[in-house]
């Protein structure tokens, strides 16, 4: 239950959060929460990329059936229908959720970021159960008027961090419980992935002009809550839309929630204390660049209250990708092989424990944990996990009253990226930045016209 002080706090970011997302989507639907019986009636919002293999996830599953498929992408969509030709078909998620709103349960979002909260918290306002890509939204404050929002409708989430169903993961987190290497010192998480900055991070700025798009692409759909940009090949749809900020969430935005997962659930983390960030120096010498696009580079450093888990009174977490790497003497703790591209990193006071991203967790140094037998552990599917708890049988591994404080700290680090070398102090319960006030623009999103919800 609720304390007096808990209670005020939440009534009043909901009237805070109300008034600055007052104007509502023309969407007259109402509240339908029956649960599901012995088959769970889906719908996947976003059937490309990501969204196809969704699908396909949820299609796997026995006691699914797929009642509608979405997605702005005609051709996209025409694909999708041939592995559930009885589904119906729609582009706008609106439409569908007008038009469906009594024939379905539960339904998956695998749009682009800047369109999550606005699927997402329409469909929980229902009473559906969500399964959302990740992170969970763009911006801090759509994340946690989302996180309240599914905590009071009792729905069942999922955010789509896959590998904190594995059994590396899962072994991870019952490792730092367990405290195999002692109170934890410090913790160094990366993704370095070779490829990723040529692939996905634009150096920017946008080129002038646009195009007209593809005629099976309605590109005002696909823009939804974002500024209309003029479209423009090879640089948005598909796939490439992460590396601008009126899209995407950056790199660590995106990779984030699956490095910090095992970290955070492990430790029982809670709000940062602070954040911090480096990014490259060409990115930070653009006013073009930052004005646009995401660095290609960050170093991310955010301090935590420490706990029972933990060393000391705080904790500090730091976050490298792109031309940033972990310190050498860390990487070193490492000895059989390369270190890990994408991993995470826990300095105890009794040894240290590497989570490499999809593989197993090492205990270090491996000659003095060389007993340590891997507990015994099922085979779990991620998206399955989640039907069987919309059908009651189980709970969620990734609910957001878990991943959406999680999420939020990883947002707050987009927050620090736009304003780098600066300490932000972060004050989690009036979701202030009291000694650089001026950063907390970046908290939330002027939404376009008719796209609020």
């Amino acid at each position: 239950m609720e304390n007096n002080s808990q209670g005020s706090s939440r009534r009043k970011f909901l009237a805070t959060a109300a008034s600055l997302m007052a104007a509502p989507l023309l969407l007259d639907i109402p509240a339908f929460a029956a649960p599901a019986a012995t088959k769970l009636r889906h719908v996947c919002i976003g059937v490309g990329g990501m969204g196809g293999h969704d699908l396909q996830r949820f299609i796997a599953h026995p006691d699914v059936e797929i009642v509608a498929i979405c997605d702005v992408d005609g051709e996209r969509l025409e694909k999708a229908a041939e592995l559930v030709p009885n589904a119906r078909r729609y582009q706008d998620w609106r439409e569908l959720l007008k038009k469906e709103a009594k024939n379905f349960d539960s339904l998956n979002v695998s749009v682009p970021d800047h369109n999550h909260f606005a699927v997402a918290y329409s469909a929980i306002k229902m009473g559906k159960h969500v399964y959302c890509q990740k992170p969970m939204c763009h911006d801090v404050e759509e994340i946690r008027k989302l996180t309240e929002a599914a905590v009071k409708a009792g729905i069942v989430s999922q955010l789509g961090t896959q590998h904190a169903s594995g059994k590396g993961d899962r072994t991870a987190v019952q490792w730092i419980r367990e405290a195999r290497v002692g109170k934890i010192k410090n913790v160094y998480l990366c993704s370095n992935r070779p490829g990723a900055t040529e692939a996905y991070r634009f150096p920017g700025p946008r080129p002038e002009g646009g195009e007209s798009p593809p005629a099976s692409l309605d590109w005002e759909l696909w823009t939804g809550t974002a500024p209309l940009r003029p479209y423009h090949p090879a640089i948005y749809h598909p796939s490439k839309w992460r590396a601008w900020q009126d899209f995407g969430t950056g790199w660590s935005g995106d990779i984030g929630c699956h490095i910090f997962d095992a970290v955070w659930k492990g430790l029982g983390l809670s709000a940062p204390i602070s954040v911090h960030a480096r990014v490259q120096e060409s990115w930070e010498n653009s006013p073009e660049r930052r004005a646009d696009t995401w660095p290609q580079s960050n170093h991310i450093t955010w301090v935590f209250p420490g706990n029972e888990m933990t060393e000391a009174d705080q904790l500090s977490v730091e976050w490298f990708d792109g031309e940033f790497y972990p310190p050498e003497e860390i990487r070193a703790m490492y000895q059989d092989g390369e270190y890990p591209a994408e991993s995470a990193m826990l300095v105890g006071t009794a040894g240290a424990l590497l989570i490499p991203h999809t593989k197993m967790p090492v205990l270090l140094p491996q000659s003095q944990f060389s007993g340590v037998a891997y507990p015994e552990m099922e085979e779990r599917d991620h998206y399955h996990h989640f039907v069987d708890a919309c059908l009651g049988k189980t709970e969620t591994e990734s609910h957001f009253a878990q991943t959406g404080p999680m999420t939020e700290a990883i947002i707050l680090g987009t927050v620090a990226i736009r304003e780098p070398r600066k300490t932000l102090e972060w004050d989690s319960k009036k979701m202030k930045i009291p000694n650089h006030p001026e950063a907390e623009r970046y908290l939330s999103r002027k939404y376009r016209k008719g796209w609020k919800v």
